[in-house]
């Protein structure tokens, strides 16, 4: 594996971008290979490493299909649907409490 650049924080050159930086450009990597990595060090641990891609290079994000999105709207639910009361509680149920509040508070009474 050939070695690749290594830049300080905040001093890579202009054309390079991280995954995040290339989707709020609308863009993806598109398969290409990391072409460099910044470095930031940190006190007592090993560096923060970020890997960097060419936005020449990237592709554009591919749109959502209906399908997709109709999978995303009933993931979505699941993880709002109270397994206890079978109610759709408005809110991504606590994975803590693996319950909506109200049942959950029900449970802590019943306990007491």
């Amino acid at each position: 594996m050939a070695a690749i650049p290594v830049y300080r924080w905040r001093l890579a050159p202009d054309g390079y971008a991280t995954r995040r930086q290339l989707r709020a450009l609308g863009l993806r990597p598109g398969g290409q290979d990391v072409v460099a990595q910044i470095e930031r060090s940190r006190r007592r641990r090993g560096p923060l490493v970020a890997y960097l891609y060419s936005i020449d290079l990237a592709k554009p994000v591919r749109p959502m299909t209906s399908a997709k999105w109709a999978a995303l709207a009933k993931a979505n639910r699941a993880r709002r649907l109270c397994p206890r009361c079978h109610n759709d509680a408005g809110y991504v149920i606590p994975a803590e409490l693996g319950m909506c509040v109200p049942c959950a508070d029900l449970g802590e009474q019943s306990a007491a």
